[in-house]
C-alpha cells in the first residue's frame, strides 16, 4: 500500500470510529494519526530500499514490526502518565493500522521480529538503491501495476470525502461566527 492507501484508510477508520465513539474525535489529533500511518514506511523504505539496499533489500524492516508499534505505544503511555499528552498514542495507533493494512501477519518473520530470528527476509528483487526508485517510477505508468493498487484509489476517495467534510464543517463554523445577534430591546 502506498501514501493515499495508508492515509485514507487509516483516517477513514478513525472517523468511522469517531461516529460510534464521539469522544474519540476530541482526544485524538488526526495529524499525528496520519503521521503514524506513514511512519513505518517513512523509516523502512529509505533504509531498506535505498540507503542500505544491498544489505536489507527489503522495504519492510524494523518499522513494520510489532515491537516498533509496541514501543511507540509504551512511550505514549509514559508520556500520557507524565504530561497527559496523547499525541504519541495517536502515532502508535496509526502505526498499528499500517501494520494491519500491509497484512504484516502474513510475514511473521518481520512482524514478530526478533522473536523468530534477528534477520529480515530479503525481497527477490535486485535492489540497487536509486535504480530501484527509478524502476518504481517507470512501473507506476504500467496499467497492470496501477490495477493492483485498488487500496490507493480507495484511500484517495476517502481523502476527498474527508476533505470535503472538513471544508463543510469549517464553513459552517465560520457562518455561525458571522451571525451577529441583534441587541435585545
Amino acid at each position: 500500500m502506498l501514501l493515499f492507501g495508508h492515509l485514507g484508510i487509516t483516517l477513514g477508520i478513525f472517523f468511522g470510529l469517531g461516529i460510534l465513539i464521539p469522544r474519540l474525535r476530541t482526544i485524538i489529533d488526526p495529524r499525528y494519526l496520519a503521521i503514524g500511518a506513514l511512519l513505518p514506511d517513512l523509516i523502512d523504505k529509505p533504509i531498506g530500499e535505498v540507503i542500505f539496499a544491498s544489505t536489507f533489500a527489503n522495504g519492510r524492516i524494523v518499522g513494520h514490526t510489532l515491537l516498533f508499534s509496541l514501543l511507540l505505544f509504551l512511550t505514549g503511555l509514559y508520556l500520557y502518565e507524565r504530561r497527559r499528552d496523547i499525541k504519541v498514542f495517536a502515532l502508535a495507533s496509526g502505526s498499528f493500522f499500517h501494520l494491519f493494512e500491509d497484512q504484516m501477519l502474513s510475514y511473521p518473520t518481520t512482524f514478530f521480529w526478533p522473536l523468530l530470528g534477528w534477520s529480515f527476509p530479503k525481497d527477490s528483487k535486485d535492489y540497487t538503491g536509486l535504480e530501484h526508485l527509478i524502476g518504481m517510477l517507470e512501473k507506476s505508468f504500467n496499467l497492470e501495476f496501477l490495477q493492483s493498487y485498488i487500496t490507493e484509489t480507495l484511500g484517495m476517495v476517502m481523502m476527498v470525502i474527508l476533505t470535503l467534510y472538513w471544508l463543510k464543517k469549517r464553513s459552517d463554523e465560520k457562518n455561525s461566527e458571522d451571525i451577529i445577534p441583534e441587541p435585545s430591546k
